[in-house]
């Protein structure tokens, strides 16, 4: 079984009990916003190397490694073959600065787009224009309703009624 399987399966265990799957979040969140902080302080800088060695060089165990490049695949320049990967699979974590904020905002994770480390890569006003353009590409607007009466759309200088309306 592939190792996105295995995460998967002990991530999302519907047999498990409410508190600890909480409790597996909680530790998972917290070892996420540890690795996040440490990329962020070299945003710049290409992690290469093994599922295995990357898990080593932060400090994780390989499901976790393994959850953590799941999140992050979006959010790379190029990404990563999660759904075949194995320990000894070679991945690279080069991150896309403006959509692993963004990617952040859609995960409505504030623990993590509200890093101090952001601060030294994008200014406060880059990050609202950035929260506002993820927000905002949810938001569906219907156009306003031509009413009968009304100037056709078109140009035509005619009542809608008279003009596309009638169709």
């Amino acid at each position: 079984m592939a190792l996105l399987e295995q995460w998967q399966t002990l991530a999302y265990n519907q047999e498990q009990d409410r508190n600890s799957l909480q409790n597996f979040w909680n530790v998972y969140f917290e070892k996420e916003k540890n690795a996040y902080a440490s990329i962020l302080k070299e945003p710049d800088k290409e992690l290469k190397g093994t599922v295995q060695e990357l898990a080593d060089h932060f400090g994780f165990d390989l499901m976790t490694m393994t959850g953590f490049l799941d999140g992050i695949n979006e959010s790379l320049k190029n990404a990563n073959p999660v759904e075949t990967m194995e320990a000894d699979t070679e991945v690279t974590i080069a991150i896309d600065k403006e959509a692993l904020y963004k990617n952040m905002v859609e995960a409505d994770a504030e623990w993590l787009y509200g890093l101090e480390e952001w601060n030294e890569i994008f200014d406060e006003e880059t990050r609202k224009a950035l929260y506002r353009e993820q927000k905002d590409s949810h938001t569906v607007r219907k156009p306003k309703k031509v009413g009968r009466n009304d100037p056709c759309p078109c140009g035509s200088g005619k009542k809608y009624k008279f003009c596309c309306g009638k169709k």
